[in-house]
């Protein structure tokens, strides 16, 4: 009797554990405060990106051209700066550095906006230029602490967190941005996006201190550390692996991006403004799926539920390519953001897990300009690759572009990533 009491009592006691060990997770102090940040950092950006966007338009009539140097003034730095960005997130204190990046962004915001009132429109290009270079330190920094302060077991489920707001502002953000904009103007939104930053910066400055790792040994230049970088994620299958996906990831959804509106327009035979209601489907969708990945995130690997992302995208590009039913369209649209934090998620925790923490920011910076690069090669080509072929045809190919980034992964099912006890 005793014995079968103790048993009940060990297995209670394993449950209350395994409670206590999910839960702790919103009760972390550093979760707490870098999820602030996060929340204010996205009021900044999505004020920033659509009052920009109009007030280029509207200072130069809808020219292209100045408009499409927004996407310049944005995308560029993080092919110049992600990957030596990286390599300094590894050498400086994460803490300090995502301190400084913010503070250093709302200084040039409060520049623009003092340059805006005095001189030149031009000026606003500047504050999205600025923020972006910045974003390329701050951000393999924000990866560094998720990797010092989340256990390897909880690190999913804090991404899965994190994709969740994302999902949230890419709801909220456009309608945000906007109402201040066509509200208060230009100088008032400048203002806002600064307040935002030094709000972060503030909040940030509650984290844990920075945990000295031990590396005052000799400084090597930071060629040398990108090198190292490099030939780390070269050394590593996981990673090498990952390299491959991202590099799939960026290809189909670069080709895709630009397109929508041709789906909209000639597939579905609706208006154009149709396609703000496959924007909504598709963020509502993410903000769902971010939460069904929080909930599975401790029973499912990260290998098998990037894979799992790769292949729904596959089916749903599949479909949109062939599909002129509106219905038909809006659900798998639906059903592809609902998956897409798989893809985020996924990619994240197995940086995050795969990586000693003194590499952390390197990889970061070695794999992201993979998709973007990749991203921005294919949106550029995309318009080309409709004209020579059809847009059936173009969104076909994506879909099978998709479906190897998921088979490249399948080699790594029964393999364990590494439990990041080597930091």
């Amino acid at each position: 009797m005793n014995a079968g009491r103790n048993d009940e009592n060990a297995k209670a006691k394993e449950v209350r554990e395994k409670m206590e060990k999910q839960e702790s997770i919103f009760k972390s102090r550093f979760v707490q405060v870098i999820f602030l940040s996060g929340v204010l950092l996205q009021v900044g950006i999505w004020v920033r990106n659509f009052a920009i966007l109009y007030y280029v338009m509207e200072m130069t009539n809808n020219d292209p051209f100045a408009v499409s140097m927004i996407s310049v003034a944005e995308f560029a730095p993080i092919f110049i700066f992600s990957i030596i960005g990286g390599a300094y997130a590894d050498r400086w204190r994460p803490k300090r550095t995502m301190v400084w990046c913010d503070l250093l962004s709302a200084v040039s915001v409060f520049v623009v906006l003092l340059t805006l009132h005095f001189g030149t429109w031009r000026a606003v290009f500047f504050a999205t230029l600025v923020s972006a270079i910045l974003s390329q330190f701050s951000q393999p920094s924000s990866m560094k602490l998720f990797k010092q302060h989340v256990e390897p077991m909880k690190i999913q489920a804090a991404m899965a967190m994190y994709q969740t707001m994302t999902a949230i502002f890419m709801i909220v953000g456009p309608v945000l941005g906007t109402f201040i904009y066509q509200t208060f103007g230009i100088e008032v939104a400048i203002g806002v996006m600064g307040v935002a930053f030094l709000l972060s910066a503030a909040v940030l400055t509650m984290l844990p201190a920075d945990i000295k790792e031990g590396q005052e040994g000799p400084v090597t230049s930071v060629w040398k550390d990108i090198g190292s970088g490099v030939r780390y994620v070269l050394d590593r299958p996981i990673l090498r692996t990952l390299g491959g996906t991202f590099f799939c990831a960026g290809l189909a959804v670069g080709v895709m991006q630009p397109l929508g509106i041709f789906v909209v327009t000639e597939r579905l035979g609706q208006e154009a403004d149709f396609l703000q209601y496959m924007m909504v489907a598709n963020g509502v969708a993410m903000l769902i799926g971010g939460g069904l990945v929080m909930s599975l995130a401790r029973k499912v690997s990260p290998q098998k539920l990037l894979a799992l992302g790769m292949l729904v995208s596959a089916i749903a590009t599949a479909v949109i390519g062939m599909s002129t039913s509106t219905p038909l369209t809006l659900s798998m649209n639906f059903l592809n953001g609902l998956f897409f934090p798989c893809i985020h998620i996924g990619i994240s925790t197995l940086i995050l897990q795969s990586s000693e923490a003194a590499f952390v920011g390197r990889v970061n910076g070695v794999l992201n300009p993979m998709f973007m690069g990749m991203m921005v090669v294919s949106m550029s080509t995309a318009g080309w690759l409709k004209s020579s072929f059809s847009l059936v045809t173009v969104y076909e190919a994506s879909a099978i572009v998709f479906l190897l980034g998921a088979l490249l992964l399948v080699p790594l099912f029964k393999q364990k990533v590494m439990a990041s006890t080597e930091a």
